[in-house]
């Protein structure tokens, strides 16, 4: 892949394990994450998006982001990145089942060009053991279990889903997938809230940083917590359009925010590469 390039980078110079060389000439640069505080992990979203906002087509066999950033190397290499980064990844049932049964969350599954990059920067540089975390969020519990996901070596799934969700999968066979474990949480409307996840990721599975990757009403209820610290996101040089018969959603979906209250963002760092832009924003305090 062509190295990409960087516009802009104004990362705080805190301390921490550093991109290997390989890596770092991939990305244009180095990648730091500040340290989580308080009782809960630090949040990181990711995103692919048209110039007109929609970050997915809404069309059977074309819902997921591949289809938005024309299958752009560069955003896979960085999505790889930041799954190496982290210690969990969030993610809605609505986008698993978005997704080939096929997908593993893994930072080798979607770049496996940098596969022996991402474990070795993973594993010395950061310590960390094994595969991230996948937390999959589903307030049903209707979940297709023969997913790749579910029977992969070395995976480890946590479901967090309701009481009715957990009667659900337990009716579905979860019970026999040995990678993966079910965690009913307390919910409203079949809401489970978004710091009660990070409270039990945080506390009982040492999670201190968190990859997040939609959906967008998902992540649009952690956003109107208070609780995304950065967005990654990438811009693909592309319109999608949207009508009434179809809406198409943005990075957030399920929340609206009035003028005053609405969360902003400081640049932190701006790359390209071809006509693609890899955009890194993290929250502004006060908002």
């Amino acid at each position: 892949m062509e190295a990409i390039r960087t516009l802009i980078d104004q990362q705080d110079a805190s301390p921490g394990p550093s991109l290997p060389d390989d890596l770092r000439v991939l990305y244009g640069g180095d990648l730091r994450f500040q340290a989580s505080s308080g009782r809960r992990p630090y949040v990181v979203g990711n995103f692919v998006s048209t110039l007109d906002g929609v970050v997915s087509f809404e069309v059977p066999g074309h819902s997921g982001g591949g289809t938005i950033s024309g299958s752009d190397e560069a955003d896979s290499f960085v999505m790889g990145l930041l799954r190496a980064s982290v210690d969990a990844v969030v993610v809605a049932a609505g986008t698993v089942s978005q997704v080939s049964p096929n997908h593993l969350w893994i930072a080798e599954s979607i770049y496996p060009k940098a596969g022996d990059s991402y474990a070795g920067y993973r594993q010395r540089a950061l310590r960390k053991a094994g595969h991230p975390l996948l937390v999959v969020v589903s307030g049903r519990g209707r979940l297709d279990l023969k997913r790749a996901i579910f029977h992969a070596p070395g995976a480890r799934v946590l479901i967090v889903t309701t009481k009715a969700g957990s009667q659900e999968l337990a009716s579905a066979g979860v019970s026999a997938l040995d990678s993966t474990k079910v965690v009913a949480l307390d919910d409203k409307g079949g809401l489970i809230d978004p710091f009660a996840i990070l409270t039990l990721l945080h506390d009982e599975y040492g999670v201190r940083i968190v990859l997040h990757e939609g959906g967008a009403t998902l992540f649009g209820h952690f956003m109107a917590q208070g609780l995304v610290d950065e967005v990654f996101l990438t811009l693909a040089p592309q319109i999608a359009g949207r009508t009434s018969e179809r809406p198409r959603p943005g990075m957030v979906a399920g929340v609206a925010f009035l003028p005053e209250g609405a969360p902003w963002f400081k640049l932190v760092s701006a790359k390209y590469r071809g006509d693609h832009l890899y955009l890194r924003y993290r929250m502004k305090s006060g908002t």
